[in-house]
């Protein structure tokens, strides 16, 4: 039984869209990497790659971070949303325009499909900003996550204003230079500046929350937040003035060490939880954590390749898959099974809480199965990895097979939680 005062916080009817969607958009980018897997043989710059990848990047992580956000940022700034009609809003407006762009990736088509599609997904990322800046403005609390969850919003926004002003510039000269030499800044501040500072802003309230964990270090937070961001604006302006590629090291290497601190931060959470068992979702949002190195690691021997050696283009679509179907897609399985079980449950039962027996949030979910799709993501994950690597077809389709696996099994416990019933 649950009990107690629940804490006011966004209606689930804005909520739960973003979970489904997103859940719907990771089974169909497993899908298309199972049947597209030839595609990554070659130049990450193809139509089949570049449409997965959008399609994980904005209807998978995007989508879930979004939804979740809306539920988590009122926790975060101790204060409520401005606008539920905004986030509703903002949420038609990504549902319509991701396979719309997903589309134009697919068909290779610069016209109005990407143009239409990029339109739609920056007017839902600016009415998310504008509403939970001014929740933010709003709000008596201005901590250290909320600060860094608002600057990720800003370089999301950055993000999506490049990528639709990169698709015009393939028709229309607007850029000094041509679009596909602008692509690994677009990446970066999507990666660096969107998902890892996100990630970060939000994990280091929710980790300790769900760990039962006393500790906390505003300092050393304020640390990996500078570091971060001033690491961004240094290779933006590297790119940008061409400078020699050895210069690159400096802001991986800010990165590294700011990952250093964030993994640091959560270990020494996790060392002091008053909860001492962890379930298998906790488990594998920590695992994240550690994944986080991974493409970090890429990112540097595709640096020393560069470099040093003949360049390595497949290098390229392991450092993305590794992101996105890694680190990504890790703290994501993890942390649904920590959130939505309790939102749904709060809209099933919050009105008996306080004088009935009800079930438990992680009852509301088949938990042999969670535990399955953990492991048949893991084996995939390695196992398509190693594929790509090793760059051979049979590893690249029993990895992209079980990954399949992995999102089928998501869905179901997905869709188990949205249609759970009051149980008398």
């Amino acid at each position: 039984m649950i009990s107690g005062n629940i804490q006011k916080t966004t209606s689930h009817q804005i909520v739960l869209p973003f979970y489904l969607y997103a859940a719907l958009a990771f089974l169909s980018a497993c899908a298309m990497l199972y049947l597209f897997t030839d595609s990554f043989h070659f130049h990450h710059f193809n139509p089949k790659t570049l449409a997965v990848v959008h399609t994980m990047a904005l209807g998978w992580a995007t989508m879930m971070i979004l939804g979740a956000s809306y539920q988590l940022v009122p926790v975060l700034i101790e204060g409520k949303l401005y606008s539920e009609s905004l986030a509703y809003l903002s949420f038609v407006s990504a549902a319509i325009g991701i396979p719309i762009l997903v589309y134009g990736f697919y068909v290779f088509d610069m016209g109005w499909p990407l143009r239409t599609g990029g339109i739609l997904v920056n007017v839902a990322v600016l009415l998310y900003l504008i509403n939970l800046g001014k929740s933010l403005l709003d709000s008596q609390s201005k901590n250290i996550h909320a600060i860094i969850v608002f600057t990720a919003m800003l370089w999301l926004l950055a993000t999506t204003l490049l990528g639709l002003l990169l698709v015009y510039n393939f028709g229309t000269k607007i850029l000094s230079r041509d679009s596909l030499s602008y692509l690994s800044i677009h990446a970066h501040i999507g990666i660096a500046g969107w998902f890892l500072q996100l990630v970060i802003g939000v994990g280091s309230r929710l980790i300790p929350m769900f760990l039962i964990s006393k500790y906390t270090n505003q300092k050393l937070l304020w640390q990996v937040y500078a570091l971060i961001n001033l690491a961004l604006v240094l290779f933006i302006m590297f790119d940008l003035l061409s400078l020699d590629s050895s210069l690159f090291y400096v802001p991986l290497g800010m990165v590294l060490l700011a990952m250093g601190q964030f993994g640091s931060f959560v270990y020494k959470a996790y060392q002091q939880r008053i909860r001492k068992k962890v379930d298998e979702a906790m488990q594998l949002s920590l695992l994240s954590v550690v994944m986080i190195a991974l493409p970090l690691v890429v990112l540097l021997v595709f640096i020393l390749v560069v470099n040093f050696f003949t360049p390595m283009g497949n290098l390229a679509n392991v450092y993305g898959f590794l992101i996105f179907f890694g680190w990504l897609t890790a703290i994501i399985l993890g942390m649904t099974f920590k959130t939505l079980p309790f939102i749904v449950w709060n809209k099933v039962y919050h009105k008996q809480a306080t004088d009935q027996v009800t079930p438990n949030p992680k009852d509301l979910f088949n938990e042999g199965i969670f535990k399955i799709s953990a492991l048949s993501y893991l084996l995939g994950f390695v196992i398509f990895s190693i594929g790509l690597m090793a760059r051979t077809d049979i590893l690249l389709q029993t990895g992209a097979l079980l990954l399949l696996c992995t999102a089928i099994l998501y869905n179901y416990n997905v869709f188990k939680i949205l249609l759970h019933k009051t149980k008398k």
